[in-house]
């Protein structure tokens, strides 16, 4: 059972688990939902959400998604990114932490679950 992560806005993670779905504002305009493997979430977070607050961290079972999950890169790079073409149903996340930048506005190494 891979685990692939997500980061968002706990509001809008909270709003999902009322729904019984997750889908991020921009997947209106790109039809999926952008994903890390463990390995990639701490460039990822660094990259697109450094400096902010109020995020957390979803832990996805890539068993348990009913939408498709395609590994690619859109932009050209060498590494592939797992993207989720459709709403995330809720029961495949399985563990939710709380996702939070350093002083630097960085964010650093944690123990996630592979």
């Amino acid at each position: 059972m891979p685990i692939i992560h997500h980061i968002t806005k706990r509001e809008s993670w909270d709003e999902a688990k009322t729904a019984g779905v997750y889908s991020p504002p921009t997947f209106q305009t790109e039809g999926f939902i952008h994903c890390s493997t463990p390995e990639q979430v701490i460039a990822t977070a660094n990259r697109h959400y450094q400096g902010q607050t109020g995020l957390v961290l979803l832990s996805i079972e890539t068993d348990r998604v009913t939408a498709p999950i395609v590994y690619e890169n859109l932009v050209g790079g060498e590494q592939q990114f797992p993207h989720i073409y459709g709403h995330l149903n809720v029961d495949a996340v399985t563990e939710v932490k709380e996702f939070e930048p350093g002083a630097n506005g960085l964010f650093e190494l944690l123990p996630l679950v592979v």
